[in-house]
C-alpha cells in the first residue's frame, strides 16, 4: 500500500504540534483521525516513527530520518500548487493553435503582436488548414471552426457569427454590371467552393423558395483563395463578412445583392480538449481574442 498524503501531513503536523491533539486542531480534524492516520502510516512502513507516552511523543531513529523525507515531498507538493496558480495568474508555455487560413489571416496574425506584448510568456505555434484536424494527432491545443459544431468529446467556446455576403470587385461590376435578381446572377461568373458543395449555398432564395446553390465556374478549396479571385475580378463570390469588412471599407470590394439577401449566419468556435495544465493559457488567449473580433 502506498503513504497518502493525508499520512505524511499527519506524521510532521504531530511532530511539530507536540502533540496528537494539538495536530488534530491544526489540521481542523479529530483526535482519533489524526491517530488512525499515524497508525496507518507507521503500519505501512511497518516501523515505529513515535514512541508515545503518556508525557511526550519522542522520534525514533526511523522517525527522524522518515521526517526528513517527508518534509520534502510536502514542501515539493506545495511548490507545485504554487506553480500551477502562478501559471494561471500569469499564463506560460506553448500554445498551439490551429485555424483556416481566412480566419488565421484576417482574425488571428493581426493580433499576435498585441498578444504578445500582453502575454510574453506564452509561445503562439499557429498552423492552418482547410480541413477539420484531429487535435490529439496533429498536437493542437485549440482550433477555431467555422460553422455547425460536430464533435461533442470535445469543449467549445463560441466566439459568435458572422454573416454571409455575396461581394464582387468594382471593376467587375463595371463591366458585367450589377447583378439585382437570382436570375441576373446567373449569367455572371461565380466563385465557389470545390467541397463540400454546401458550401456552395449563397445567402438567396431561389426560385423554388430553397437556398440558391450555385455551380461554380471557377472553385477553389480555400475562402482566402476566393477572397483573391474575386479582387482581381474574377467573378462573384459568397464569403464570411470577418475576412471581406475590410475589403468593403476600402472599397476593394462591393455587396450586391443586398436587398435581397438572407441573413445567414456562420457559426465561429473556438474547440479544445480539458487540460489544467493548458487551461490558463487557452483562457487567456481566447479571451484576448474575444475582445477584439470583428465578425
Amino acid at each position: 500500500m502506498k503513504t497518502t498524503t493525508e499520512e505524511l501531513l499527519a506524521f510532521v503536523t504531530v511532530i511539530d504540534s507536540g502533540s496528537i491533539t494539538a495536530a488534530a486542531e491544526a489540521l481542523q480534524q479529530t483526535v482519533s483521525g489524526v491517530s488512525r492516520a499515524l497508525t496507518r502510516l507507521e503500519h505501512k512502513l511497518d516501523a515505529t516513527l513515535v514512541r508515545r507516552t503518556t508525557r511526550r511523543l519522542q522520534l525514533t531513529d526511523e522517525g527522524e530520518l522518515f521526517l526528513v523525507r517527508a518534509r520534502a515531498i510536502l514542501a515539493a507538493m506545495e511548490d507545485a500548487e504554487e506553480s500551477i496558480a502562478r501559471q494561471r495568474q500569469r499564463p506560460a508555455g506553448r500554445l498551439r493553435v490551429d485555424a483556416a487560413s481566412p480566419f488565421m489571416l484576417h482574425c488571428i496574425v493581426p493580433h499576435v503582436q498585441a498578444f504578445a506584448a500582453a502575454y510574453p510568456e506564452i509561445m503562439l505555434e499557429l498552423s492552418s488548414n482547410e480541413r477539420i484536424v484531429d487535435l490529439m494527432e496533429q498536437r493542437v491545443d485549440i482550433a477555431i471552426r467555422i460553422g455547425a459544431l460536430q464533435d461533442s468529446t470535445l469543449h467549445a467556446r463560441s466566439l459568435g457569427s458572422s454573416r454571409l455576403r455575396v461581394l464582387a470587385s468594382p471593376a467587375y461590376l463595371a463591366e458585367r454590371g450589377e447583378p439585382r435578381t437570382v436570375a441576373e446572377l446567373r449569367r455572371h461568373r461565380l466563385i465557389g467552393f470545390t467541397a463540400p458543395e454546401s458550401l456552395n449555398d449563397w445567402p438567396l432564395t431561389d426560385d423554388d423558395g430553397a437556398r440558391f446553390r450555385i455551380a461554380p465556374d471557377v472553385a477553389a478549396s480555400s475562402g482566402e483563395t476566393m477572397r483573391q479571385l474575386a479582387l482581381a475580378g474574377g467573378g462573384i463570390v459568397s464569403l464570411a463578412a470577418y475576412m471581406t469588412s475590410a475589403d468593403v471599407a476600402s472599397g476593394r470590394l462591393q455587396t450586391v445583392m443586398d436587398p435581397v439577401l438572407l441573413d445567414v449566419r456562420q457559426p465561429i468556435s473556438a474547440v479544445f480538449y480539458q487540460s489544467a495544465s493548458m487551461a490558463g493559457r487557452a483562457k487567456a488567449f481566447l479571451d484576448f481574442l474575444a475582445g477584439r473580433l470583428v465578425l
